[in-house]
């Protein structure tokens, strides 16, 4: 029986149709290969501090990247210790004494949670890091700053935003 070429035709655009494309495999795991170790490398670069949206932290030129340490956070009105509220802003400043009461007991139960074992004997090991706005006061500052030395802790760092090198490269130029 002869064929139109019609029906030549449609029966080459059936066969193209049913043949099924084979997937490639190898360059698909190379990728995730080469994504896994990407990702291990650069694991420990890690910041840990949270995010907060509504601080504005001062600029410096340290070089040194944060640890993992209890946070205190000073926000306009709200002072948190690990994301828990501790102490309004105005209840502080209107304190008398550098004491905290509330900070200072919350900070007495993040060393069993949070420190790490060799820095729970240890005094002088124990950090602490304050993300504060670069406008609050000074004397609040020093307030959380003595509650924590009565806390027990001996380091206390307080969260900056690096400084590129290049505006640090214009200020000095300009001096």
């Amino acid at each position: 029986m002869v064929k139109s070429a019609r029906a030549k035709r449609m029966e080459k655009h059936h066969a193209r149709n049913t043949k099924s494309s084979a997937l490639n495999l190898v360059s698909l795991m190379d990728i995730f290969t080469i994504l896994v170790f990407f990702l291990l490398v650069n694991s420990s670069d890690v910041e840990t501090l949270p995010n907060a949206k509504d601080l504005q932290l001062p600029e410096s030129i340290a070089e040194e990247k944060a640890k993992e340490t209890v946070v205190i956070l000073i926000g306009e009105t709200d002072i948190l210790v690990q994301g828990a509220l501790v102490a309004k802003v105005a209840d502080v400043l209107a304190m008398s004494g550098n004491d905290i009461a509330p900070l200072r007991e919350a900070l007495k139960s993040q060393n069993d949670r949070v420190l790490r074992r060799e820095a729970r004997d240890d005094i002088a090991g124990r950090e602490v890091t304050i993300m504060g706005d670069r406008e609050i006061p000074y004397r609040l500052l020093k307030k959380v700053m003595a509650t924590c030395t009565a806390a027990d802790y001996g380091q206390i760092s307080l969260a900056v935003l690096q400084k590129s090198s290049e505006k640090l490269d214009t200020i000095q130029a300009a001096r």
